[in-house]
């Protein structure tokens, strides 16, 4: 696919150091840093997944991220959320998501949004981004960021870790090149429930980490134009026994969508 947006003109010389291995790398290069550099990215969720994407994106390069949530740190939180620490518990997750995004990457522009996104603002509040990742881990709030993005025509990179289980994909109703695939082709609204929260069922740390780097990689192969996105494909990972597989996401036709909706 084409990169999503255009390069900055230079960048700072300190961050042409401290991005230096992204210039030298097959499919970034140096032009493909300065669009990580002009993105403007939003973050659903500063938690488990949400850690490591900013994290990861933050160290990147990406220009501008925005964290929207409306939860505090609590120290059962730590077991997975890497972004915040124990000095942070009592904090809102989206200031202790800036602290973590400068440390790593001072040149990056942080916005917090300490606001619960529903139907009626996640328009609002995706509006101007170029990518979405969503991490929250409400089935009513992934409806939400699914249909402000549909709406908006921005890829979605969606991620779900549950237990020692994850899957990643990506959704665009409106891509350059194929056909468009939306939350709806994966979960037909009336048929996915809410999952168990971590608190009754657990969620392996560990875990978190891997599919929050992968998920940030989508971002970038988004961003820069480099490889192959996981539009129309779900990435399945199953950590109890290390495997890995894919399962094709077939579009829906538009008259099966609406009759859905």
């Amino acid at each position: 696919m084409q990169p999503l947006v255009a390069p900055v003109a230079a960048l700072e010389p300190e961050e042409l150091v401290r991005t230096a291995r992204h210039a030298v790398l097959s499919g970034i290069g140096e032009e493909g840093q300065r669009r990580l550099n002009a993105a403007h990215v939003t973050i659903i969720g500063a938690g488990g997944l949400g850690s490591p994407v900013l994290l990861a994106l933050a160290a990147a390069g990406i220009g501008t991220i925005t964290v929207i949530d409306d939860d505090i740190v609590e120290l059962t939180n730590l077991q997975r959320q890497l972004a915040h620490r124990v000095e942070d518990i009592g904090a809102l997750k989206t200031a202790s998501a800036e602290r973590a995004i400068t440390a790593l990457a001072p040149h990056t522009v942080v916005t917090q949004v300490p606001e619960h996104l529903d139907a009626d603002n996640a328009e609002r509040l995706l509006t101007g981004a170029d990518v979405v990742v969503d991490t929250s881990d409400s089935f009513s709030t992934r409806r939400d960021v699914a249909a402000a993005a549909e709406a908006l025509g921005l890829p979605l990179v969606w991620g779900a870790v549950q237990e020692w289980h994850a899957q990643a994909t990506v959704f665009w109703s409106a891509p350059p090149e194929g056909e468009p695939v939306v939350l709806a082709d994966l979960f037909p609204l009336g048929t996915e429930g809410e999952p168990p929260s971590c608190a009754q069922v657990g969620v392996l740390g560990a875990l978190c980490v891997q599919v929050g780097g992968l998920l940030a990689g989508e971002v970038l192969k988004l961003l820069s134009g480099a490889g192959e996105p996981l539009l129309g494909r779900l990435a399945v990972i199953d950590a109890l026994t290390s495997r890995q597989h894919e399962i094709p996401i077939r579009p829906a036709s538009t008259a099966t969508r609406a009759v859905r909706a």
